[in-house]
């Protein structure tokens, strides 16, 4: 029977036919490794008579791996060692939440231990990494990156452990990729569109996005205790997040990294909007949710969506994502004047890299920059010539004639 890459499954081994023509032979050898025929085959009988060959070897006790003298001990599995190391991993002294070990278990079981993990951790080589990169997740580019992201620190980490000689996962490039979503920031009419259209209880919702650059777990979680008025102004105190765990649902948890922690000043043009909203929509307690679901817990990212991409519609902003609405944010607050640590600081960035990916340019700023320059130039041209009055010599940095000598 035939599998989905072209292979023949047969009782040992596998055959498949190139583009050539011509058929290799594959299998699983008693170091728990997959080999190859050291070539190709002209026919399909060639490829069963080899593979009949080495099954004989494996079964009498004659066969090595090729190119070792002797055999391999299996030992430690690469599958044990990365499920001790996701049960056992520390970031900065902390263990990793809830949803990002829940991320990366998935990552495992699904797309790198059905082809790495019965290998000997000891035994995996650049070959196998880069066969398992080359058939992985290739219509999703940004998860592979992740998966290999993923085994290139599980690997790493084995490295300085001294479990293994080398990190075997020496792939250029293959942990980063071009982002396939780059929405343009909303303009202020199309943001105004978008509020119109959401129910009054969540318009400061998509506000507090924009304007704060706040994230959808984080305006989820707020409660009526994280705002307060300091000398006038409204601040938001961004503590914890909602986030959504197989185990436990939706549930809230701190920050990934301390910087998450933050206080955030909101624009004063909100002021009375932020006021109507508790008012109107947050239960007088302390600890009540600022915008809550109808059964009174954490707000589903399906029930915003619901109005939001109505309102996105309306604006003529289809390709605008809530989390865009972040990326709008911090493209405002950079045009006003945020340095990149203020910035860092606005949107929870531990990384000045991270807080750049958020940055837009947009054309109507770069032709105000344009002007501005002109500004900066002073240019005031006599008539008859376009020479900048800055690179003419002025009178007064010439030097004085050599008087003649009496």
């Amino acid at each position: 029977m035939a599998r989905k890459d072209g292979e023949v499954k047969r009782s040992f081994g596998t055959i498949r036919q190139l583009q050539s023509g011509r058929h290799q032979a594959r299998y699983t050898g008693p170091d728990l490794r997959r080999h190859k025929a050291p070539t190709t085959f002209a026919t399909e009988d060639d490829a069963k008579n080899w593979l009949r060959g080495v099954h004989r070897e494996i079964r009498d006790g004659l066969w090595t791996p090729p190119g070792v003298t002797g055999s391999v001990k299996g030992g430690l599995t690469f599958k044990e060692y990365a499920n001790d190391w996701l049960k056992h991993r520390l970031v900065k002294g902390r263990p990793l939440k809830d949803r990002t070990r829940e991320h990366y278990q998935d990552i495992l079981d699904d797309h790198i231990f059905p082809e790495l993990g019965t290998l000997p951790l000891k035994s995996i080589s650049r070959e196998d990494v880069r066969e398992w990169y080359d058939a992985t997740l290739i219509d999703r580019p940004t998860y592979r990156a992740h998966a290999y992201s993923l085994l290139r620190t599980i690997l790493g980490t084995a490295e300085d452990e001294e479990k293994i000689p080398a990190n075997p996962a020496k792939i250029h490039g293959a942990g980063s990729v071009d982002p396939v979503h780059e929405a343009p920031p909303a303009t202020l009419q199309e943001l105004d569109l978008i509020v119109a259209e959401m129910p009054d209880r969540l318009r400061l919702m998509v506000q507090l996005a924009a304007w704060c650059a706040l994230r959808f777990g984080e305006l989820t979680e707020l409660r009526r205790s994280d705002i307060v008025r300091v000398d006038g102004r409204t601040v938001i105190h961004v503590r914890r997040g909602a986030v959504r765990t197989k185990k436990q649902g939706r549930t809230a948890t701190t920050p990934k990294s301390r910087a998450g922690v933050r206080k955030v000043n909101v624009p004063p043009h909100l002021n009375s909007a932020v006021r109507d909203h508790l008012r109107d929509h947050v239960a007088p307690k302390s600890d009540a949710l600022l915008f809550p679901a109808g059964h009174g817990g954490h707000l589903a990212p399906s029930t915003l969506y619901r109005h939001y991409y109505r309102g996105r519609e309306s604006a003529g902003r289809t390709d605008l994502r809530f989390h865009d609405l972040r990326v709008t944010g911090a493209t405002m607050a950079a045009h006003a004047g945020a340095t990149l640590r203020e910035l860092q600081a606005r949107l929870g960035h531990t990384t000045a890299a991270a807080a750049l990916r958020y940055q837009r340019a947009v054309e109507s700023r770069d032709v105000e920059l344009a002007d501005k320059l002109s500004a900066i130039s002073k240019v005031t041209p006599k008539s008859g010539t376009d020479e900048p009055v800055a690179s003419r010599r002025h009178p007064v940095n010439r030097l004085p004639r050599r008087q003649p000598r009496t």
